[in-house]
Order: structure tokens, then sequence, then C-alpha cells
């Protein structure tokens, strides 16, 4: 069985900070500013920045998911409950 040695941690650490600055470099290499579209947005008409799709149907879709996932964990609660009793 080997003995693990500090100068053996130090290696390993060294390595494994290398490995990830080594992943890293192309991550750093991106831009995070936009690049300029031709036309401006092209998410909307002509109008500007300003609310994309339909905000109320969002607003209920999140609202029913929610409720459905309330819904399910009652029923799951109730079917699984009180075994020890």
């Amino acid at each position: 069985m080997r003995r693990r040695t500090p100068a053996g941690a130090v290696h390993r650490a060294l390595f494994a900070t290398i490995t990830w600055l080594t992943l890293a470099i192309p991550v750093l290499a991106a831009s995070p500013s936009p690049s300029p579209g031709a036309g401006g947005d092209p998410r909307s008409s002509g109008q500007g920045p300003g609310l994309v799709g339909d905000p109320l149907f969002a607003l209920l879709a999140v609202v029913a998911i929610g409720l459905g996932a309330l819904m399910l964990t009652v029923v799951y609660v109730r079917m699984t409950g009180r075994r020890g009793a």
C-alpha cells in the first residue's frame, strides 16, 4: 500500500488546477457583449425592447404548474402516509 505524502497532494492539486485552467480558456475567450445584429432586435417587430411573447399566458402557466405539483404532492402524501399507525 502506498503512503500519501504532502508532496503528492501538492502535485495532485497542481495537476487539477492546470487541468481546470486549460478547460476554462475557451470560456474566457468568448465575449459577453452582444454582436450587432442587422436590422435591430429580431425578437420584436421594430418596436424596440419590451415584453416578448404573452406574459399573461406565462404567468398562468406557472400558476397551473404550481397547483398541479401541489395536488400531486397532496395525493402522494395521502396515499403513502400513516403506514406505521
